[in-house]
């Protein structure tokens, strides 16, 4: 089996995996200014999508583009956050160089998709797929990939733990190759429940003294986080963004989520905001929490609120999510200023960060690994896949990080 490596190898984001030169798991995009993509855009004859995140399936209708219709397999939720988000690239870069597809190619994945559940083996490329859930987001699957020679599982991005939106990932397929993400192999997450118990103190605090709380969130499976939390803990919240439509769509998928009921509650806690006539800069005068986009500050309406509490002291803006390096959420939390449309802003109100991160933490990839370690370890995603790598190798594992462009033989 050759596997090589297009992107999100020893980095996080623009994940594309190129199997046999015929089978392509994920094609992601790295948000940013400009955005990166993939190192080359191959012609595969299937592509299959582990998750619906951006920097794993942004760039997918850009394989459309050209004369070759290969076909696109996911699970449902994942189908639909796709085409959620190349829908809001072309929104926000349309016609530019900053985004590599056009309407067109949105179109044309509604016409080759095909979607699969957990568990259900189909045929891509000449390989049999599985799904398996990988417990990040719901419909995030980790790929287990078989040629007729070797068994490959492709963990894409996954958590061992419970969320209140995903219960974490049971699976462990037999596998002769992994390739492990490896975003946090250097946390340890604090217990989740007194994560959650801080913050729903220090938000209720914040009302209680008069003030907001602006709580930047991604759109794919922290909006809808937050939202249980803020339902579960009784604090007053508005969602804004591209969170409400994926939180509507991901109730037309329950056996998706781990409790239906659950999310249905929290939508109807939640006032949804509409954005007309002024609206945000009234609720950011509110005593509420506000849930919204984008997690990273990078656009979004959280580009309205921020500006409008920033000044008092008291309000707070609760980072919930991992803050790429260079970007706006990334300054805010360690400068306490940051660029927000074209102006560098200081901001006052206290800055908080949160691990409610969606991904398996050093503990959680070890005990992950642990059932493979006959298996050959491929690192990728991460800020440190060769120390990682280095640190498994010392323990016994066959374990190498590949870098970008790189064509591993197994």
């Amino acid at each position: 089996m050759d596997i090589r490596f297009l992107g999100g190898a020893r980095e996080v984001g623009r994940s594309a995996i190129l199997v046999n030169d015929s089978l392509l798991l994920d094609f992601g995009m790295l948000a940013g200014t400009p955005p990166r993509f993939p190192v080359d855009t191959p012609d595969p004859d299937a592509v299959v999508v582990s998750h619906g995140h951006l920097d794993h399936a942004g760039a997918v209708p850009a394989l459309l583009s050209g004369s070759e219709r290969p076909p696109i397999h996911w699970t449902p939720p994942t189908r639909e956050l796709a085409l959620t988000l190349a829908r809001d690239t072309l929104k926000l870069h349309g016609g530019t160089l900053q985004c590599p597809f056009t309407e067109t190619d949105v179109r044309r994945v509604t016409q080759i998709s095909e979607t699969h559940g957990y568990g259900e083996t189909f045929e891509a490329a000449g390989h049999e797929v599985t799904f398996h859930n990988a417990g990040h987001i719901p419909g995030s699957a980790h790929v287990l990939v078989d040629d007729g020679e070797t068994l490959l599982l492709y963990t894409g991005d996954f958590h061992t733990d419970d969320q209140r939106l995903v219960s974490g990932t049971t699976a462990r397929p037999d596998a002769d190759v992994v390739i492990c993400e490896s975003t946090y192999a250097d946390v340890e997450h604090e217990d989740r429940a007194n994560v959650e118990e801080q913050f729903a103190q220090s938000v209720e605090t914040t009302l209680w003294e008069g003030g907001t709380v602006v709580v930047p969130a991604f759109a794919i499976g922290r909006t809808q986080e937050m939202l249980l939390v803020c339902e579960a803990h009784d604090i007053p919240c508005y969602v804004d963004g591209m969170g409400k439509d994926v939180t509507r769509m991901l109730l037309e998928h329950p056996e998706f989520v781990r409790d239906a009921d659950a999310l249905r509650r929290a939508k109807s806690h939640a006032r949804f905001v509409t954005g007309r006539d002024g609206q945000r800069k009234r609720i950011a005068e509110q005593n509420a929490a506000i849930v919204t986009t984008s997690g990273m500050l990078s656009g979004g309406p959280a580009m309205t609120y921020v500006p409008e509490i920033r000044s008092n002291p008291t309000n707070k803006v609760t980072m919930t999510g991992y803050q790429v390096d260079g970007t706006p959420g990334r300054d805010l939390v360690e400068t306490g200023s940051a660029e927000i449309d074209g102006r560098i802003l200081p901001v006052a109100a206290r800055v908080e960060q949160y691990d409610f991160s969606a991904h398996a933490d050093r503990a959680g990839l070890r005990r992950f690994l642990n059932d493979y370690g006959d298996a050959t370890i491929l690192v990728d995603h991460g800020d440190r896949c060769a120390a990682f790598a280095d640190e498994l190798v010392a323990d016994g594992f066959a374990a190498t990080a590949p870098e970008i462009g790189e064509t591993v033989v197994v």
